[in-house]
């Protein structure tokens, strides 16, 4: 490739495409993270980001929402688990690397965004969203009849300190 190719390639392109697509190859959720990447993931394990709170994956080329987060503006807005979202503010996002995706969704806290979703057969339609800070709260508990139950949303840094206030608290 160094020799051949119809472009000069930086050797850091071509080992990033590598491991890129030797991950991809692997399973939905195997992604290499560059340091922009690593740094926004790190973002998110600390429990508190800007965003719209859908946890996405990536299926057959598409961005399919795994969950809508309790509380956020996704799951005010209805979004459901299994819908695919296909446009972001009228531009196809079908094909994208799911980081690519996840740069798109996310914005200034405040900022509208429009994402068209497709939902089983039906027609695709429009979601109007406000992007707001994401607080996760990983651990939610209740107690009914006598019984503790526990929820765990996430792994985070949030979860040991809730899961042990919840505990504490039964």
């Amino acid at each position: 490739i160094r020799e051949s190719y119809v472009d000069a390639v930086e050797d850091k392109e071509l080992v990033e495409a590598t491991i890129t697509g030797m991950l991809t190859s692997l399973d939905p959720h195997s992604s290499y993270l560059d340091t922009e990447n690593y740094s926004s993931m790190q973002v998110q394990t600390k429990g508190r980001f800007g965003g719209l709170g859908i946890e996405i994956t990536l299926d057959k080329g598409m961005i399919k929402v795994v969950s809508p987060i309790d509380d956020t503006p996704a799951a005010k807005a209805g979004l459901r688990p299994e819908d695919y979202i296909i446009a972001v503010d009228d531009e196809s996002i079908i094909g994208l690397q799911l980081s690519e995706a996840v740069e798109k969704l996310r914005g200034e806290v405040g900022s509208k965004v429009i994402v068209k979703v497709q939902r089983d057969q039906g027609e695709p339609f429009d979601v109007t969203l406000v992007r707001d800070v994401i607080k996760i709260k990983s651990v939610r508990s209740e107690m009914f009849n006598g019984i503790g139950y526990v929820r765990l949303t996430t792994f985070s840094e949030q979860t040991n300190p809730g899961l042990q206030d919840a505990v504490a608290n039964f």
